[in-house]
């Protein structure tokens, strides 16, 4: 028997109500495989949890999840109770920084049974892999002065170490897709660390002969997400570039409710993070109509992270004969509820097994 403990963090809003549902997927699939079990330790960190204890996790959080195999997360923020950028550095940033998650990975395609916004989205397939530790995400900086004299200063920090390693995961990626990989630049407008990115590039490409390259300005390459996403394989880029096509990349999917990620430690010091894009949605919280499709495809990773790749393809599978059905949550055109939608992943995989 294969065991996996779970730290599960349902957070803010919608991931209250999604990760539930979630659960009960991952648990309908572990009877599936017949040789594995899940365990979960829950904890509440959340802004509500902020407000009572002035942090958004104890001081021993990192150390209580440092004992599990995989975080799971669901949403994080209420602007509304505490400030967006204490709440997520306080703790998701704080995660993915003290854990060593250097990689993000966030895949998006066409995804069958939801209308793509594109005219003619061509059955897209790509996955973007963010560095996540560095770039302009950097703390380093800091205001000077004040009236019309202040001055505030952010540092964009990269390293041959941080961006090689991106990079690797990205060809290493590619190998098992369609062998093509493109960089995310702008060394044209950027003249530091953008020169210094492509040459990092230029030096691993030389590892991965069979590997098809380009190197793309970001500004062209957001409109080509846009204008001919089916033209891409793996895309590698920087923190904040990588931030920005990842949302680009769930729009054209149909909603960023459905966009999972995953925020990989490499060296296996500590667990990995896997998280759905999309936020906590106050504006829909309490009215039963959040999609669970970018937490249970979050899951999905999750699954591929533990080897469960077989496991994982039949749950996004099933997710997509559910959509063609018509279940679906009001953001991607639909009128069925969130625990609807779950029911009828759970009945169509357990009629599949």
């Amino acid at each position: 028997m294969k065991k996996w403990e779970i730290s599960v963090i349902p957070g803010d809003g919608i991931g209250t109500e999604v990760m539930p549902e979630a659960i009960k997927v991952l648990d309908v699939l572990a009877d599936i495989h017949g040789g594995l079990n899940f365990t979960y330790k829950e904890y509440p960190w959340s802004c509500e949890y902020y407000l009572e204890h002035g942090v958004m996790m104890p001081k021993d959080g990192l150390k209580q999840l440092e004992q599990s195999d995989a975080v799971f997360l669901g949403a994080v923020g209420n602007p509304k109770l505490v400030a967006d950028h204490v709440s997520l550095w306080g703790l998701l940033v704080n995660i993915r920084r003290e854990f060593e998650q250097v990689i993000n990975v966030r895949p998006a395609k066409q995804m069958k049974g939801i209308v793509s916004p594109l005219a003619n989205p061509r059955e897209f397939d790509f996955v973007v892999v963010r560095e996540n530790s560095e770039g302009e995400y950097s703390e380093i900086g800091g205001r000077i002065h004040s009236g019309e004299d202040e001055m505030a200063i952010q540092n964009a920090v990269f390293t041959r170490k941080g961006i090689t390693r991106a990079m690797d995961y990205a060809f290493e990626l590619a190998k098992t897709r369609k062998d093509h990989v493109t960089s995310a630049t702008k060394s044209n407008g950027i003249v530091h660390s953008m020169p210094f990115w492509d040459e990092v590039f230029q030096d691993v490409s030389r590892k991965y002969d069979n590997i098809e390259t380009q190197s793309i300005h970001i500004d062209a390459l957001s409109a080509f997400f846009v204008s001919k996403p089916h033209t891409f394989d793996v895309i590698v880029a920087s923190n904040l570039f990588g931030d920005i096509l990842t949302d680009i990349g769930a729009s054209i999917m149909g909603s960023i409710g459905i966009a999972p990620a995953a925020n990989i430690n490499l060296n296996g010091k500590f667990p990995s993070m896997f998280e759905p894009v999309h936020g906590s949605a106050p504006d829909i919280v309490g009215k039963g109509i959040a999609n669970p499709i970018g937490q249970i495809w979050t899951g999905k990773m999750m699954l591929d992270h533990f080897g469960e790749q077989e496991l994982g393809t039949l749950l996004l599978d099933t997710i997509e004969e559910v959509l063609q059905d018509g279940i679906k949550t009001p953001d991607i055109g639909g009128t069925s509820s969130t625990m609807e939608v779950t029911e009828h992943i759970i009945n169509k995989l357990k009629a599949r097994s």
